[in-house]
């Protein structure tokens, strides 16, 4: 059985799926998102231009990279999969969510500073990689204006996310810091948790393959810096064991951790620094919406462009916060809270004694709010779309 991934090699979010299928063995053939079959069938059939999205062999259409994943983690593509990504451990699997949702959205920031404000080293590179997603009829010139304006809308996406000449210096020193801490975990473990990959993997890799690794500025950096993370993310892009420095002595050469060690922790740490604050005013700005509108029907996201992915789908959607000293404002988006929800829920099913245990970690990290923070609605997915879900009552 062939699947089909809909994305492309410079996109950040198919980075996430296309690493798990690779890793898991799963037969699969990328195709771009300029193909007849994606603009004339996924594309009507998704409601929006969206990557990355998986075609099953009967047709079936995914769409988003945690979705895609769980149709083989928790759905009818289980048999096919090596391993679980999902720890049994509730504390393991605790961390793994932090760090799918930190990998895909707390590392934004640099993803796109260094993708779009290096255009000396970049710029050649990110022209010919974007000709990749455009219908092969286009000319030349043709695909070169196609390119002025995708990347003229991503440049301004990127203030989204808090990039701008004042935030740069911020970003780029915390990203160092990013990389010095994240080197030395992976001086003692392949992977996030041991030695398998697990979902926490696959949500570092989406920024930090597509973003962060294959653009020629960001790539120096981490090849120069932190060798070990480089390895980790060629590590994360294959199918093959790749664990050459850790096979001699079998530091976890194949099972997960039993313990979270410190390196993890001081992980955790940074994430409580970088993130947290983010997603805390997002949630609060949220609420306030959620209590101005109450009567946004269910199933909807109470936008007037349903395919809008931002709070308000407009200016209003920014939400303003403290981060490293500075105040800065970034633009709220409903997905985040439903994968915040995937920790929440996992976490609300174990047992009591294992609540506390995550609860005393988090905690340690300074992370604790995170398990608290809630929506006044649920998040929900359907028809490929974030929408709202009831409300409780």
């Amino acid at each position: 059985m062939t699947y089909t991934l809909y994305g492309a090699p410079v996109s950040l979010y198919t980075g996430k799926a296309r690493a798990y299928l690779r890793k898991q063995g799963i037969d699969f053939v990328e195709v771009s998102p300029g193909s007849d079959r994606y603009l004339n069938h996924i594309v009507p059939t998704v409601g929006r231009w969206i990557i990355p999205c998986l075609e099953t062999p009967d047709g079936t259409i995914l769409q988003d990279g945690a979705d895609i994943i769980d149709h083989f983690e928790r759905g009818p593509g289980q048999p096919l999969r090596r391993h679980p990504a999902y720890p049994e451990s509730p504390t393991l699997l605790a961390v793994a969510h932090l760090f799918e949702l930190f990998g895909g959205e707390g590392l934004l920031r640099p993803a796109m500073h260094y993708r779009w404000n290096f255009d000396e080293e970049n710029l050649a590179f990110l022209t010919s990689e974007f000709a990749l997603n455009m219908p092969a009829s286009l000319s030349p010139e043709q695909a070169e204006q196609a390119f002025l304006s995708s990347s003229g809308r991503m440049r301004k996406a990127a203030v989204r996310f808090g990039v701008t000449p004042d935030t740069a210096p911020a970003i780029e020193a915390a990203f160092v810091e990013w990389l010095d801490l994240f080197s030395a975990h992976l001086a003692d473990h392949p992977y996030l948790l041991g030695g398998q990959p697990t979902i926490g993997d696959f949500g570092l890799i989406a920024a930090m393959w597509a973003h962060l690794f294959r653009d020629p500025a960001p790539r120096t950096l981490v090849q120069q810096r932190a060798p070990r993370v480089g390895r980790w993310v060629e590590r994360m892009t294959t199918s093959e064991p790749y664990v050459h420095e850790y096979a001699a002595d079998g530091r976890d050469a194949g099972g997960l951790i039993d313990d979270v060690p410190e390196t993890l922790v001081a992980m955790m740490r940074f994430v409580a620094e970088e993130y947290l604050p983010e997603i805390a005013a997002h949630v609060e700005a949220a609420n306030e919406w959620l209590a101005a509108h109450p009567d946004i029907e269910p199933g909807t996201n109470g936008l007037d462009k349903a395919s809008d992915r931002s709070l308000t789908g407009g200016r209003d959607s920014m939400v303003t916060f403290d981060w490293r000293r500075q105040r800065i404002a970034t633009s709220a988006m409903p997905y985040r809270f439903w994968l915040l929800q995937r920790l929440h829920d996992d976490l609300a099913a174990a047992p009591v004694a294992a609540q506390d245990d995550v609860r005393t970690l988090f905690a340690t990290a300074g992370l604790e709010p995170i398990l608290d923070l809630r929506t006044l609605r649920r998040v929900e997915r359907k028809g490929h779309l974030e929408v709202w879900g009831p409300i409780d009552v």
